[in-house]
């Protein structure tokens, strides 16, 4: 590794998650996007022309993982497609590697995987690797949420004492594609698809920087999960003609709504707080982002839609529906925030930065499958709490054999 000067970049998968991550790294600048695989060839073509076309690298389609895995150009593994392929991909690169693939890390997107057994799986496979591994949140990386974390912790909690509760929240009205809305293949609802950045937003505004993760420990985990718009008539409607018969949310619904409280327990045996929400039943301007720090003195808030920009169009401008002011956009009229870049935003530049730099240090980032694991964990603990409808104590015994009914096909909201 010592004689590598920059990465090359390959990535599984060629969606919505994977755009987002090649036109953040316009602004890394010790790594390439090299290359790119999908199931579907003419996605992953599309995808390194993208790469090629904002000049990040020269990417190209490949027909396999393996034959991606083993190119010489190819130096990290960016993993960005389904939940249901996770083992599978890693698999495969793992085969590879044990043929003699020179390969020096891998990154994974969020979530780790659909459950416990699956991220106890994956963490096994990156170990059998060998390679330095990343799990991707791209919230913690965000300019705002950073920041506004040093400042707290340099000044509030340096002079009145350390803050004890962290609200995190994510909404917008519904995710992209077919695969995200079947809970067997997501592996849930909104709680396994974006529940897996709040829980790990709070728990990092509440861990001092510079601390190791697990300075703070999970001790009670309470949650509740519904349907409150996707199972109405209309909505379920709606789903089966963007999406077809197969998501049907009369007969097999995820949930759109989840809450959560962790409790946590710091090293001086301080009680801490963590406030979670999640929606995919939430009609606004776009996607929202907001976090929430608490201490003695002081108090920090970031919301994603507070943006510098603004733009107003009367109802005489009809035009397209598009994503062109801000991600998830729900009207093309009125007053409209716009996010510059959301890319930095949101955290993708930041975190691109972070993984990269370890490794092409040949370090291993402390935000890593463990803490994916971790946040499984979380998760999971979570969905037994709302189906047995009480608190749990962290952690339960049987998360190794738990597979939320939302996932299994049989929860009835």
């Amino acid at each position: 590794m010592a004689d590598r000067e920059r990465l090359g970049i390959g990535f599984i998968g060629s969606g919505f998650i994977a755009q987002f991550h090649i036109d953040s790294w316009q602004a890394v600048r010790d790594a390439d996007v090299r290359g790119v695989w999908s199931p579907n060839r003419d996605h992953a073509e599309e995808a390194a022309t993208l790469a090629r076309e904002k000049r990040v690298g020269d990417a190209q389609a490949y027909d396999s993982i393996g034959e991606m895995v083993e190119a010489p150009e190819i130096d990290a593994i960016w993993i960005a497609g389904p939940n249901h392929a996770r083992i599978e991909n890693m698999e495969e690169i793992v085969e590879a590697i044990d043929a003699g693939a020179d390969l020096v890390g891998i990154a994974c997107e969020k979530p780790l995987a659909r459950t416990v057994p699956e991220a106890k799986r994956m963490v096994e496979l990156v170990e059998e690797a060998g390679v330095l591994h990343g799990y991707l949140e791209d919230q913690l990386f965000s300019p705002g949420i950073q920041k506004g974390r040093e400042i707290i912790w340099k000044r509030g909690a340096a002079l009145t004492g350390r803050p004890y509760l962290a609200r995190a929240a994510e909404e917008h009205s519904g995710p992209h594609a077919p695969w995200f809305w079947k809970g067997d293949q997501q592996g849930g609802g909104v709680l396994n698809d974006m529940m897996c950045h709040s829980v790990e937003v709070a728990r990092y505004l509440l861990t001092e920087p510079g601390a190791p993760r697990d300075s703070i420990r999970p001790t009670k985990v309470s949650a509740q999960i519904a349907s409150l718009k996707w199972t109405r008539d209309k909505y379920a409607d709606l789903l089966q003609e963007r999406y077809g018969s197969d998501v049907d949310y009369r007969k097999r619904p995820s949930e759109d709504f989840a809450r959560a409280t962790i409790e946590y327990e710091d090293q001086e045996g301080n009680t801490l707080i963590s406030e979670t929400t999640t929606s995919w039943a939430f009609v606004g301007a776009g996607l929202r982002l907001r976090s929430e720090l608490l201490g003695p003195e002081y108090a920090m808030e970031n919301n994603s839609l507070q943006s510098e920009t603004e733009v107003f169009f009367s109802r005489e401008v009809e035009g397209e529906a598009g994503e062109d002011l801000v991600e998830k956009q729900n009207a093309e009229q009125g007053l409209m925030p716009v996010v510059g870049n959301e890319a930095d935003a949101y955290g993708y530049e930041g975190e691109n930065r972070h993984f990269v730099r370890h490794f092409l240090d040949g370090t291993q980032p402390q935000l890593d499958f463990h803490s994916g694991l971790e946040v499984v964990e979380l998760l999971m603990t979570a969905y037994m709490s709302a189906e047995k409808e009480r608190t749990l104590e962290w952690k339960p015994d049987d998360l190794d054999d738990f597979v939320p009914a939302v996932q299994q096909g049989t929860w009835t909201p």
